[in-house]
């Protein structure tokens, strides 16, 4: 896989350079491969395969309008790839359905998160003790019993700015005294 890599990296190069030759065998190189790709793609989503044509052309086309975009110092795969995913999602998006991609192909490529102090159910319910009536009541009916904003403002008698008020300042007070805690 390297080797292609490096291979449609260099005909990428002679073919931003002006050399057409090269730009016309770097397609057809490619093309197999993205409709591979597309194929795969669709069926995942559960998709009939005969579709990915279409894709791959779209693919190309963007390559061709995008060329002037790809860094020249950078490998031509990963900007690839890239444009491909991004035209199977769209394609994905027109069919109505819902795309999800899996986060573990980019894992190497997204950097981790710190991993969050979390605090027990008895802390938080001890701290939400010491919270204004309003707050608590708020905080209580949508964190907890899961009721919407105007759901909230009518069991209350508030208005929804006053609920999304309350619910701001009750969470921010509620996470600084979990934090000094």
């Amino acid at each position: 896989m390297r080797g292609r890599e490096d291979e449609w990296t260099g005909l990428m190069r002679s073919a931003m350079a002006g050399d057409d030759a090269a730009y016309h065998r770097l397609l057809k190189a490619v093309t197999p491969v993205l409709r591979a790709a597309a194929r795969r793609g669709l069926a995942r989503a559960g998709q009939p395969p005969d579709q990915a044509e279409d894709i791959v052309q779209e693919i190309l086309l963007a390559v061709h309008l995008k060329r002037h975009t790809w860094d020249s110092e950078a490998p031509f795969a990963p900007w690839l790839f890239a444009i491909g995913r991004n035209k199977l999602i769209d394609a994905l998006r027109r069919r109505g359905k819902r795309v999800f991609v899996n986060i573990d192909d980019f894992a190497e490529t997204l950097p981790g998160e710190a991993p969050q102090e979390t605090a027990s159910a008895g802390e938080v319910a001890a701290q939400l003790g010491t919270l204004p009536q309003r707050q608590r009541d708020v905080l209580q009916s949508i964190a907890v019993e899961a009721a919407s904003i105007k759901d909230t403002a009518a069991k209350f008698s508030m208005s929804e700015g006053a609920v999304r008020v309350a619910l701001h300042r009750g969470l921010a007070a509620l996470t600084a005294k979990l934090r000094d805690h």
